[in-house]
């Protein structure tokens, strides 16, 4: 016997809903309103919550992630009434079980749900011999459900030859999420080689990843191993694989089809047996749509996804890892530990970090570089570019027509929508990057985080003029 939510502001369909679950013989309650389930899916263990998108206090998309990760870890099934691709997408790659539009048939409503205790039956049905290791998050820091969500992929990835691509942001982590499947895996003892793809000289691109023989061409003095060949028994991580050459893709898929390759001026192939795991801040979708990556390369590289969220979509996360980098720094240059002010942290919580995880931790080597001795860091300590930002949002606020509080209001209608919002405030940050660095693009990459590709794709996103 399984225990069913359905959160649902229809009464008829709570009430159909339940009559058949009961009949299967599963014990079911039910909520109207989104806070409500949620309150509920907390209190209780539930096998499978059936979560209903148009409620009357919010979206069910938006409590999902919350839902998802509650103490019973439920299988979640959406029903709407109003299905879009775009909602789908993300309850799918929220976890949700199943996505189902209304009206349906009792049969395609309660299918999947006799699939979804199905899973949970065989998940308790294995022996505890069967079960992983404890995961080795390899440097990984964060509790929030959305990175949680990502390591619980890692875990289940890891121990496969599956190749996988890790896409997100630029500063997101995708090398440490690579690493981390390495490190998890059969071949965590073998070798783990990044190539970095967009750093890749075009002259000598095929020679660094297939190796050459010694007087292959001008200036090969020596036979040189490639780093395909150094990756043998271990794991290959292509960084930004959508920088990879269109010219050497197609050579690149025939490696991964037949893990042999022949080096430049050699007369004989040789082998290489590797994990392919590559990562991405690009839309390869779009680059294949535009004749810029191959297709067919695409799906050997994506067998499975995992898709790093950027850091102002994990804000809970800040602290611990402002916490754990400030620790390393302080150990490394042999400091003293340093408090920060509770400004220090409100700073850290209210800027957007355009450049996520990277630009975070540039930001708190600067700080301990500025603080020196002192012992507590204070948002003085912090980037100007960063203080700049703050201060013309607090500006922004402060100008903006209407009732004082009803800005920081969650429910002012208002308010704008996260995406517009989010353009808004990256578009400022940019423009002042660009002025506060004299158009300088080195010294924009150093205090941004960003790397130089990046840095050009938002410019020209946001039609700013290119740094010099």
């Amino acid at each position: 016997m399984a225990n069913v939510l359905i959160i649902d502001d229809d009464p008829g369909i709570c009430r159909l809903l339940s009559g058949v679950v009961k009949k299967m013989g599963h014990e079911v309650a039910y909520a109207h309103t989104l806070a409500q389930g949620i309150s509920a899916a907390h209190a209780g263990e539930y096998d499978v919550v059936f979560l209903d998108v148009g409620l009357p206090d919010g979206s069910g998309l938006d409590g999902l992630p919350e839902i998802s990760e509650t103490a019973s870890r439920p299988e979640v099934i959406i029903i709407t009434g109003a299905g879009r691709l775009s909602g789908a997408e993300l309850a799918i790659k929220s976890g949700a079980w199943d996505y189902i539009q209304k009206p349906s048939t009792i049969q395609e409503m309660t299918l999947p749900l006799v699939r979804a205790l199905q899973y949970r039956q065989e998940k308790r049905d294995r022996s505890p011999g069967s079960r992983l290791m404890a995961l080795d998050r390899c440097g990984i820091v964060g509790e929030s459900p959305r990175i949680k969500t990502c390591l619980d992929l890692v875990a289940q990835v890891a121990g496969t030859d599956a190749t996988v691509l890790i896409t997100g942001e630029t500063g997101t982590g995708k090398e440490l999420f690579a690493s981390a499947i390495h490190r998890n895996s059969p071949r965590g003892s073998r070798p783990f080689v990044v190539v970095d793809c967009a750093a890749l000289p075009e002259t000598i691109v095929e020679s660094m990843l297939f190796g050459h023989e010694k007087g292959a061409f001008t200036g090969a003095d020596r036979t040189r191993e490639g780093l395909i060949k150094q990756a043998h028994g271990g794991t290959l991580f292509l960084d930004e694989v959508g920088e990879l050459p269109l010219q050497l893709q197609k050579a690149f898929l025939r490696v991964l089809q037949e893990r042999r390759f022949r080096p430049i001026g050699s007369k004989s192939e040789v082998e290489s047996d590797f994990r392919l795991v590559s990562g991405t801040n690009r839309d390869l979708q779009k680059m294949v749509e535009e004749g810029s990556f191959r297709s067919d390369l695409l799906f050997r590289i994506r067998s499975f996804t995992i898709e790093l969220p950027p850091l102002c979509e994990r804000p809970s996360d800040i602290k611990d890892l402002a916490m754990h980098h400030l620790a390393n720094l302080c150990e490394r240059y042999r400091l003293g530990l340093k408090g920060f002010s509770p400004d220090f942290l409100e700073a850290l919580l209210a800027y957007r970090w355009p450049g996520n995880v990277r630009e975070l931790f540039h930001a708190l080597e600067r700080a301990l570089a500025v603080a020196r001795d002192e012992p507590t860091l204070f948002p003085i300590h912090l980037p100007d570019s960063i203080r700049i930002h703050l201060a013309a949002m607090l500006l922004s606020k402060k100008t903006a027509p209407g009732p004082p509080r009803a800005e920081t209001s969650l429910r002012s209608e208002s308010i704008l929508p996260f995406k517009e919002f989010r353009e808004t405030m990256d578009r400022q940050y940019l423009t002042h990057l660009v002025g506060h660095t004299g158009r300088n693009i080195k010294e924009a990459c150093r205090i941004s985080g960003l790397s130089r590709s990046r840095l050009y794709e938002l410019l020209k996103e946001y039609n700013i003029a290119d740094p010099a």
